[in-house]
């Protein structure tokens, strides 16, 4: 439910009334109680936006979320296998290197 800005005419009293958007415009001043009461035309209020909940990925199901976690650990798993082939390939090429000296 938006706020509206209402101004009295006659004492030029100005306030704010919660309401429904489908509810009618009030009339009547609550200061001074005259029928003069008009609606102020404002710039609106922006969409807010506060908290979690806002990204795509905040929506994501519980299944694909297990298959990322699952895939990153595979992922880290082969970096670590093939860092270790890695070192293992230049520990013999180096065994390699000794003995043709």
């Amino acid at each position: 439910m938006p706020t509206y800005d209402y101004e009295c005419t006659a004492c030029e009293h100005r306030f704010e009334m919660f309401q429904s958007i489908t509810a009618k415009p009030i009339r009547k001043c609550p200061q001074c109680g005259k029928m003069t009461v008009r609606r102020l035309i404002g710039s609106g209020g922006a969409i807010i936006f506060k908290g979690s909940g806002f990204y795509q990925t905040d929506y994501r199901s519980s299944d694909y979320t297990s298959k990322a976690k699952a895939e990153k650990v595979g992922d880290k798993a082969g970096k670590v296998e093939s860092a270790s082939k890695d070192k293992s390939a230049d520990s013999s090429s180096a065994k390699d290197k000794k003995k043709g000296e």
